[in-house]
């Protein structure tokens, strides 16, 4: 789940908000209207996905929305978007609403930059954790999410330091059955723009975080880790690589104690950035039969878990993330200032 590209940061970032201050740009809901098209370069898309199904727009307005996670009990899609530090919520009921602000960064002192939330996950107990920019640390919500209700911006910790070095920007995370949470942590959210010189930590790892609290580093053999998901049965743990000179996916084995193993590349989309295509490999997800659906180059990469690229959901923008939510069959899906959504025929694993 990067944040915001690092070749486009500045300029859409200044962009971004020209528009909003100058010309009174906000977010909002709006009436569904199609984009893009869904390309299939290999028959088993059929499976998954109708090529003719419309990819909408039904929310737009935002800086870079990203971390998209689907909250049941509200029937509610949650998402941050970074810059403004903010958390949103939409619904068919309701439509959008800021849900939460501030939501990455808790400091007194102002700052630019990529400052919110990032990557959320709903835990066991109801309680909403994500990935802060500004705080540099994962934390949670004090108290449990409420249906109907806007929380307080009250966070505990729970991890944001390593070998006593502070995280550089934790980015995306998900959440093992065992209660462990891994995590990716690029530098995009530190101050002055990613500056290197502002970290403690001088590589961008993965993470896990046990249940009892321990850190421990997983790999660093990932250049730039962005997001990353279990297949279905929590045996192999895929991570994002948002790195312009060598995009791609890679697999690890998940052991027994948590550790990683047998690192290889899953998928390199080398060849479709070199064709021209936007984005870089990002925030993603996988349905119940293991299939990724993954943002990159293009738009949502379909690839089986034999590592095929099946065909791609293009929304005409940079995309960063995605879930699924409603019955597990509409992806979500989070596209620059925007929010989409497409149906599926396949349902997001844990639905």
């Amino acid at each position: 789940m990067t944040t915001f590209p690092k070749h486009i940061a500045l300029s859409s970032l200044l962009m971004s908000w020209c528009v909003i201050r100058c010309m009174g740009a906000e977010p909002m809901g709006v009436e569904p209207r199609a984009v893009g098209k869904i390309e299939r370069h290999d028959a088993a898309l059929d499976a998954l996905v109708d090529v003719n199904a419309p990819v909408e727009i039904i929310a737009e307005g935002f800086v870079w929305s990203e971390g998209p996670v689907w909250w049941a009990a509200d029937k509610s899609l949650l998402f941050s978007d970074i810059p403004r530090n903010a958390i949103f919520k939409w619904n068919e009921r309701d439509g959008l609403e800021e849900f939460l602000n501030p939501a990455g960064y808790t400091g007194e002192v102002p700052r630019g930059g990529e400052l919110g939330s990032n990557g959320l996950v709903i835990d066991d107990k109801d309680q909403l954790v994500m990935c802060q920019h500004g705080d540099r640390r994962i934390a949670r919500l004090e108290a449990p999410l409420a249906a109907g209700k806007k929380p307080e911006a009250k966070f505990t910790n729970i991890a944001d330091r390593w070998e006593g070095k502070r995280f550089n920007s934790p980015n995306d995370l998900v959440r093992h059955s065992s209660g462990a949470i891994y995590f990716t942590d690029p530098m995009y959210g530190l101050l002055k723009g990613g500056d290197p010189k502002t970290a403690e930590i001088d590589f961008m790892g993965v993470y896990r975080c046990g249940p009892d609290g321990k850190v421990t580093l997983a790999t660093r053999a990932m250049t730039k880790p962005n997001g990353l998901a279990f297949s279905p049965d929590e045996k192999i743990l895929y991570v994002g690589q948002s790195d312009s000179t060598a995009p791609l996916w890679r697999a690890f084995d998940v052991q027994a104690d948590g550790s990683l193993a047998n690192e290889r590349i899953f998928f390199d989309a080398t060849e479709l950035a070199k064709k021209g295509l936007k984005g870089s490999p990002d925030g993603f997800k996988v349905d119940k039969d293991g299939h990724l659906f993954a943002t990159g180059p293009g738009g949502v990469l379909v690839i089986s878990k034999d590592g095929k690229h099946l065909g791609t959901i293009s929304t005409d923008d940079l995309v960063a993330n995605c879930a699924w939510g409603d019955d597990g069959s509409t992806l979500y899906i989070t596209t620059n200032s925007r929010l989409a959504r497409v149906k599926t025929k396949t349902r997001g694993a844990g639905f």
